[in-house]
This record gives structure tokens, C-alpha cells and sequence, in this order.
């Protein structure tokens, strides 16, 4: 075999690889928006978790936030609405169930595990009343929490359903704060 023979076989290789490889980022280029295009967008990804400023959350008042296209309530609860929602018992709740998404699904609505701090002040929970979807108006019905005029739902300071035709308890979306001042939805 001759070096100009041996030259031929090693240029033809190399245009084998490199045509090989050509193809294979051509492919990559070609099937790469496919995929991507099935990830999220970035509104999505932007409101999968937020962060909100408590820090002038007076006590006895509340803030709403909007979070995934739905309201948040924030309250910052009194003594006396802590220790009015720490006395109620589980068979005055018409779901017992705590609806609260940090805990395990089967945990009972005690006031306690409806709260974001140990102490009760901290309630958060979705503004969406469970009934039909209206969004319920704060300090009314009957028991000082919440109620939705369209169908006469009344929540208790805790944000579970005491009287009216909603079925559950108003659930309490994953929080946590970060620091003392912030809250962390999602």
C-alpha cells in the first residue's frame, strides 16, 4: 500500500466523522425546540413560588396577594381571634378535615394546624371559597372570618367553614417564611 493510498483512507474517514457529526448536531438543532417548547413559560415558572412582605401587616388586619391568577389571604390574627379559634371543637367543623398542605392530607382542623406559626398569629390560606369559586369578603358572617355572599358560606377565623353550602375548609396553599417579615408561597 502506497502513502498516497494510505492519505485517501484517512481523508475519507475523517469525512465519514465529520458528516456524522454534522447530522447528529443538525438533528440536535432541529429536535431541540420540539422539546423545549413542552417546558413551561416563563409567567408559569415566575408565579410557581413568590415571596411577600409582611412587615406592615398590622395586627388584626389582613393583606391579598395574588398568586397563580388566585387570591391569598394574609392575616395577622389578634389575641382574642387566636384564642376564639383555638376553642372551637372539631365536631362544630363541618370538615374536620385541615385542608393545610404543609401537613399530611388526614390532619384535623384544629386552629393549630390551620396557622403558618406555631403561636396562631400567621393564617394563610387561598381566597377562593370552596363552594363555587367566589372570593369571600373578610371580617363578616356570623363567625368574624369570612363570608361569600353569592351562596351564604361563613368561615370562622381560621378559615373553616361553619355554616352555608361550602364543603371544605378554605386551604391553606405551601407557605413558609423566610424570615421574619417574609413569606414564601409555593
Amino acid at each position: 500500500m502506497s502513502h498516497a493510498e494510505d492519505n485517501a483512507g484517512t481523508r475519507r474517514d475523517f469525512l465519514y466523522y465529520a458528516t456524522a457529526g454534522a447530522g447528529a448536531v443538525a438533528t440536535g438543532a432541529a429536535v431541540w425546540p420540539l422539546i423545549n417548547q413542552m417546558n413551561p413559560s416563563a409567567d408559569v415558572r415566575g408565579l410557581s413560588s413568590i415571596f411577600v412582605d409582611v412587615s406592615a401587616v398590622e395586627v388584626g388586619t389582613q393583606l391579598t396577594v395574588k398568586w397563580r391568577g388566585k387570591p391569598v389571604f394574609i392575616r395577622r390574627r389578634a389575641p382574642e381571634e387566636i384564642t376564639a379559634g383555638r376553642a372551637v371543637p372539631l365536631a362544630d367543623l363541618v370538615d374536620t378535615n385541615a385542608e393545610n398542605a404543609n401537613l399530611p392530607p388526614t390532619s384535623e382542623a384544629t386552629d393549630q394546624n390551620r396557622t403558618l406559626d406555631e403561636a396562631g398569629e400567621w393564617l394563610v390560606m387561598m381566597g377562593v371559597c370552596t363552594h363555587l369559586g367566589c372570593v369571600p369578603l373578610g371580617n363578616a358572617g356570623d363567625f368574624g372570618g369570612w363570608f361569600c355572599p353569592c351562596h351564604g358560606s361563613h368561615y370562622d377565623m381560621a378559615g373553616r367553614i361553619r355554616k352555608g353550602p361550602a364543603p371544605r375548609n378554605l386551604p391553606v396553599p405551601v407557605a413558609a417564611f423566610t424570615d421574619a417579615t417574609t413569606i414564601k408561597l409555593g
